[in-house]
């Protein structure tokens, strides 16, 4: 038996094309071909389980990829469903082209390749991408003769006995010249991971030039067990109460090869009203400054479709890790229409209400565990509430800030314990160092001020203040509360124009402020104090690129400490105007330098002064 056939008359036209359009992509070919094997195995499966037709193998269903370098072609076998000459016609030279065809006629006009998900759907025809010839060898579970097809990419086939002796199908590719990389046995299977690593069907990989080694004398060699490449079960597909820790544990390490434990994780499983399952993962931060990268890999029945796609996953999930396995988000579509998406949406909003009933869950029950992550989980949270305002509204009441005694404290517990001293007022701690001794007052007083000292944190205090009305954030240099200063202490007014003069004569600053107050501390000379909106406003100009450090604080008021020798000496003994100059300056700048950075000049004129107080000390 031998006929020949014609594809179409658009044929010699489809193959460039493909090629082409998909040049950056050549290896989806893989995903395509090995999900048409599973599928027939499934198939057959199927018609077993309905007892239409019954394994007279009774071998394991599997799917082999051989690869041949020496020979130059890679073929992929399954003991699936097999097909039929009538089938082999109908399915690949007519539904199969015609599938191809239309996909190719919908998205190769598309400006930017990269805005359709996935490229499903070109499959058996995506094996053009890398062979200039193709060949089928396939029998049928029904029996009859195996049919053999064959195709060099022209405007016709030829169909012919096959040689195949059970039920299944070979597809052998000719790889062409362009497409050798692809010959490699590491390349195709890391290729393999990547698409198929959670296929349902195990899938082996093996490399036909690969020479066993012999035993050595007086040996006898154990003969060599392959292992399947893929995962079939993976863990995402059992029900929560299936898996343990450690399995969750191993699973995230395997698939993100991070071998550092994660913090916890969110088993997803939902059938209705759509079908969707995965595992979110929480991942350890070391420090505040880590950069945070996850990455969300989403599949479609078990096949790789791409990483974070924020069109279907809420963009601020994308700091976790994680698999997403929904079979009901359509696939070929332009990102802007899964944007647009309604049944998509519901999707996001089930994934962000499950992630957000979580890290409730582990405040209200493990609220010491929930403490103890927090710091690593702070980045991810705020970032939700700012990005998505359902996730705020959940969460509002369930944000940690970290004290500066080392505790945790929500924002309601932190406004009720000082709601006699400063209510409404949120003091916060912005650079730990810089304000060091600030948080010493505080502490010496018995005053409480939280960390905000991550770079979202800036943001997120906007966010707060706008959630929790009447609420002000100020940083705790900003003002001096009443429980720093002395009780019922009358301030010198006359000590303190004097001191203003003084200041206002030195320092040539007339925005500053200069002001006497009588602090519980005698440690701190002087303080520089600038209103939140203003340092507000200059962060917002760093953050857009402009230099501040040359830009004299606006609204800034310079305390001076009526309880610390240094001000009363300036204030009441007869100095030298050098000397008047350089305290002045001196106790200026190191109140500054607890604000901010100093620029290259102003940091050389402190160093020159510093030089001048110790050789005037040493002149004495």
């Amino acid at each position: 038996m031998s006929k020949q056939g014609n594809l179409s008359i658009h044929s010699e036209n489809i193959f460039p094309i493909i090629k082409k359009w998909l040049y950056s992509d050549h290896d989806i070919f893989v995903r395509e071909i090995i999900s048409n094997a599973c599928d027939a195995i499934l198939k057959f499966k199927k018609l077993c389980d309905m007892g239409e037709t019954t394994d007279t193998l009774n071998l394991p269903f599997e799917v082999k990829v051989t690869v041949n370098e020496k020979e130059g072609t890679i073929t992929v076998s399954d003991n699936g469903i097999g097909m039929t000459e009538e089938e082999v016609e109908k399915y690949i030279t007519q539904i199969a082209f015609s599938g191809a065809e239309d996909f190719l006629n919908k998205y190769q006009d598309k400006m930017d390749k990269d805005q359709i998900i996935g490229h499903f759907g070109l499959g058996f025809y995506s094996s053009f991408m890398v062979a200039d010839t193709v060949e089928i060898d396939t029998l049928s579970y029904t029996g009859g003769e195996a049919i053999h097809w064959n195709c060099d990419g022209g405007t016709t086939y030829e169909l012919s006995e096959g040689k195949r002796t059970t039920r299944g199908t070979d597809i052998i590719l000719h790889v062409n010249e362009e497409s050798k990389e692809f010959l490699s046995y590491y390349t195709l299977s890391s290729i393999i991971e990547k698409y198929c690593n959670f296929m349902p069907v195990p899938i082996y990989v093996i490399d036909a030039n690969k020479e066993e080694e012999p035993a050595q004398e007086g040996e006898t060699k154990e003969p060599t067990v392959p292992t399947p490449v893929n995962d079939p079960v993976p863990l995402y597909t059992k029900k929560p109460s299936e898996c343990t820790d450690e399995e969750y544990k191993a699973f995230y390490s395997k698939t993100f090869m991070d071998y550092n434990e994660p913090l916890f994780w969110i088993h997803l499983d939902m059938d209705y009203p759509f079908n969707l399952k995965g595992i979110l993962y929480f991942p350890k931060l070391h420090n505040e400054y880590e950069m945070v990268e996850g990455k969300i890999k989403l599949y479609n029945n078990q096949v790789f479709v791409a990483d974070n796609i924020k069109e279907v996953i809420p963009e601020f999930l994308l700091l976790l890790k994680g698999i997403i396995d929904c079979p009901d988000i359509p696939l070929n579509v332009s990102r802007s229409f899964l944007q647009n998406d309604g049944f998509v949406k519901k999707i996001s909003d089930y994934i962000t209400k499950k992630v957000a009933d979580k890290l409730i869950s582990l405040y209200k029950k493990e609220l010491e565990h929930y403490e103890a992550c927090w710091d690593s989980i702070s980045p991810f949270v705020k970032y939700g509430c700012l990005r998505e305002e359902k996730f705020a509204d959940k969460m509002n009441d369930y944000i940690l800030y970290k004290t500066i005694d080392d505790t945790y404290t929500t924002l309601k517990d932190y406004l009720e314990k000082v709601k006699d001293t400063n209510e409404n007022k949120v003091f916060y701690v912005s650079d730990k160092e810089k304000q060091a001794q600030y948080v010493s007052m505080f502490k010496e007083n018995g005053m409480s001020a939280v960390y905000l000292n991550h770079p979202i944190d800036s943001s997120f205090i906007s966010h707060a203040e706008m959630k929790n009305k009447d609420v002000h954030f100020m940083r705790i240099d900003s003002d001096i509360s009443s429980a720093l200063k002395q009780d019922n202490a009358a301030i010198d007014t006359a000590k303190e124009e004097k001191l203003g003069k003084l200041f206002g004569e030195i320092l040539k600053q007339d925005k500053l402020k200069v002001k006497l107050e009588s602090l519980k501390s005698t440690t701190v000379p002087s303080m520089l104090l600038i209103s939140e909106e203003s340092r507000r406003m200059q962060e917002m100009m760093k953050l857009y690129g402009m230099d501040t450090a040359n830009m004299a604080p606006s609204e800034a008021t310079l305390i001076l400490n009526e309880n610390h020798p240094l001000i009363t000496t300036l204030a009441d003994k007869d100095l030298d105007a050098h000397t008047k100059d350089l305290v002045c300056h001196h106790l200026y700048d190191l109140a500054l330098i607890s604000n901010q950075t100093l620029s290259a000049e102003a940091m050389q004129a402190f160093l020159q002064r510093n030089n001048e107080l110790l050789m005037t000390l040493l002149n004495k």
